[in-house]
């Protein structure tokens, strides 16, 4: 079973709690947040787990859902787990916060699948990579680099937790062609790609140019699946200001029909090896 004691996935836990009393009652989103003068917004980021929410706030939704004593117990004790510190929130102002959950989320997932079409994924870069990748970002910010390179490092410990999350990497071509920080970091961080492929909770598939056009197009992203049943999947779609985190179904079918078509279009996981360590050869 999922562990829960990371309080990302308390609050998702929390928020699927409110939205089920809520819809209990036969009440939208839209008007529950009139019912109490919040923005639907606010109502939407409590329920999706975007936002941890105040005893104040609790107790207000529980006089308009008529909740129970024993539920109301129950949940305001959710609520104080829900509210504790999780070691990437000790780095305060350098992460975004949508970047923040999706930590949480990660640190809980049973398997992680994700398309990368300019880096290598996080939990896979070495120190070398991720310090230039994280230069480029912020050139003039030395200490937030040393911050959000020691997050990406510490972020890693999730594959070697029991059990292991499943990872399956798809990237594109030009991921392994991009030469980032000069050729002897760049070969260090494909022969680690090689390396890994090698594990059997690993599964590393190259996207090669002759592909041409593929469903990939839009951009990079992250399913993250969960154990519990009632822990939906979730997609991470990664940006400049922190990245957005999508729930709906029918977002998340067309994120996977996008990665099943990706992975048809790939090289085979043998011969994608075979693919890394060639173009590792070519960094000399």
């Amino acid at each position: 079973m999922v562990g829960r004691s990371n309080p990302t996935v308390l609050r998702r836990q929390l928020g699927a709690e409110l939205r089920r009393l809520r819809e209990a009652t036969g009440t939208t989103a839209a008007g529950a947040a009139a019912k109490l003068d919040w923005s639907e917004s606010k109502l939407s980021r409590i329920e999706t787990a975007h936002n941890s929410i105040r005893n104040a706030d609790l107790e207000r939704l529980f006089k308009l859902y008529k909740v129970s004593d024993a539920e109301r117990a129950r949940l305001l004790a959710l609520a104080g787990q829900a509210r504790q510190r999780a070691w990437w929130e000790a780095y305060g102002d350098s992460l975004p916060n949508a970047y923040e959950a999706y930590i949480g989320f990660e640190a809980e997932a049973t398997s992680i699948f994700t398309y990368q079409c300019q880096a290598v994924p996080g939990l896979l870069q070495t120190v070398e990579y991720a310090h230039n990748v994280n230069q480029v970002e912020h050139p003039d910010e030395p200490d937030l680099v040393n911050q959000r390179v020691s997050v990406r490092m510490a972020r890693q410990a999730v594959l070697t937790r029991e059990p292991s999350p499943r990872l399956w990497a798809i990237l594109d071509e030009a991921v392994l062609r991009r030469c980032v920080g000069g050729p002897d970091v760049m070969r260090r961080q494909l022969m680690r790609l090689a390396e890994a492929a090698e594990l059997s909770m690993i599964t590393i598939q190259v996207l090669p140019f002759e592909t041409g056009a593929h469903r990939g197009w839009a951009g990079p992203f992250v399913i993250l699946e969960f154990a519990g049943s009632t822990e939906h999947p979730l997609v991470y779609c990664e940006g400049m200001t922190g990245g957005v985190i999508r729930s709906k179904p029918e977002e998340l079918r067309r994120y996977w029909m996008s990665f099943e078509s990706l992975k048809s279009a790939s090289l085979t996981e043998p011969d994608s090896i075979d693919f890394i360590r060639a173009v590792a050869r070519s960094e000399r």
